[in-house]
């Protein structure tokens, strides 16, 4: 099979297709014919020697797929030869084969093509686990996006970088799930995408100061949940701008990996802070995250609620240009390389 190879640790040109050996399953996995993959942010960094695949995983890059079913293991009993699937990759999602673990593995939403099906499966966990299952955001709350909510009635939810694949996603399973949204991009376009996706309140960050804004429309109290991936720039930012008993959740340090922090804020307003990744979780927590993923987020999806937000589709031999362009920070939700 062909898949993209990381040459040397560097810039995008070092991404090659080349000939490579074919995966081969175990007992408790499934061989899909990938149909497309998902550009992802950790997939820039392991090109650049900054985050290694685990130990057994795949060494080509990829996090998500989707595709069709061409072997299935002697202990599979789910899925069968010819079941069109997307799935939760802990690497190899930027080859024509993918071996993959049955228990991260789900249906093609009955609405969404097979291609576009490739853009679910690593935001759809990510969201669902860190905000929902792990900060338990739920209605009659608020959410910040950074990612962050907002406290009337509802929950009240911030994301910052609004527009990105997490971005687009949380903000519609939040509004789904009866949640005030709030968000911060650094462009008015950006931000008219989020509001059309159901976004409440939209910030500026390069223009407004995020924290007076949340404070201004929360009359003081500031949102339930913040989902962030710029880390230490915004980390006191953050905790003023949450509510007693609020939820800081890290998904990266885009912006820095330090900082300094006023601890009597966190103890004052009893603020929680929580930090996770998908890639370097066990097999068995993975495979809880799709099933609670299938059963709470899928039948949004199909009742047209949620759906993925693609910004442009590049062949398999172009990864290079799609981590150039995923790099610029100018896309609008999710980039997609097909096999």
């Amino acid at each position: 099979m062909k898949a993209v190879v990381i040459t040397t640790p560097g810039g995008p040109e070092v991404l090659q297709l080349q000939e490579v050996e074919d995966p081969q399953i175990n007992e408790d996995e499934v061989l899909i014919k990938v149909e497309a993959t998902a550009l992802n942010r950790a997939d820039t960094l392991q090109r650049q020697g900054k985050y290694p695949p685990p130990k057994g995983a795949s060494p080509y890059p990829g996090l998500e797929c989707s595709g069709t079913i061409e072997a299935v293991g002697k202990n599979v009993s789910r899925w069968k030869i010819g079941d069109q699937v997307c799935a939760l990759l802990s690497g190899g999602g930027y080859a024509e084969k993918v071996a993959v673990p049955a228990g991260q593995v789900l249906p093609v939403p009955q609405g969404v093509s097979l291609k576009d099906a490739a853009a679910l499966p690593e935001v759809a966990c990510t969201v669902w686990s860190t905000v929902f299952m792990m900060s338990r955001l739920s209605a009659g709350e608020t959410f910040l996006s950074v990612v962050s909510l907002r406290a009337i009635g509802l929950l009240e939810f911030q994301v910052h970088g609004g527009s990105s694949g997490i971005g687009t996603f949380a903000i519609q399973i939040a509004k789904h799930q009866g949640v005030k949204v709030f968000v911060t991009a650094g462009s008015e376009e950006k931000l008219a995408v989020c509001k059309d996706l159901g976004a409440d309140v939209c910030i500026n960050y390069k223009t407004e100061d995020f924290v007076a804004r949340v404070k201004e429309e929360t009359g003081g109290k500031g949102v339930d949940v913040i989902l962030d991936s710029v880390g230490a720039p915004y980390f006191q930012k953050n905790v003023d701008s949450l509510n007693i008993d609020g939820r800081l959740f890290l998904l990266g340090f885009m912006g820095g990996a330090v900082t300094q922090v006023n601890l009597a804020s966190l103890f004052a307003k009893r603020i929680t802070v929580q930090a996770a990744g998908l890639r370097t979780r066990t097999l068995e927590n993975k495979a809880e995250i799709v099933s609670e993923v299938e059963k709470n987020v899928w039948p949004a999806i199909v009742a047209g609620k949620v759906k993925p937000v693609v910004f442009k589709y590049l062949p398999l031999s172009e990864a290079a240009e799609g981590h150039r362009l995923m790099e610029t920070s100018q896309h609008i939700g999710k980039i997609l390389l097909v096999a």
